[in-house]
């Protein structure tokens, strides 16, 4: 499962956190800086095609970090079959 936010007490960077990734140590961590963001779009990835699914998420948000208008639709529109 992750969560794609946007900052809001920081630098309004939309950021990702993968829940299922998180360990003991930073666990508390990650989901309070999600919960203090915006929300923008989750899901659950396909666990075989995982790595590839984050590479398609970096560079979405990349594009929306540089201020491009993508709406959570089209985000995971094109997650297409990584989505689970």
């Amino acid at each position: 499962m992750f969560e794609v936010y946007r900052e809001t007490a920081y630098s309004g960077q939309y950021r990702v956190v993968y829940f299922t990734e998180l360990d003991e140590h930073n666990k508390e961590i990650e989901i309070a800086r999600a919960l203090a963001g915006e929300h923008f779009v989750d899901g659950f990835l396909r666990n075989y095609t995982k790595e590839e699914a984050k590479r398609v998420i970096d560079e979405l948000l990349e594009r929306l970090n540089r201020g491009e208008q993508i709406s959570p639709q089209r985000f995971l529109s094109s997650l297409g079959d990584y989505l689970a």
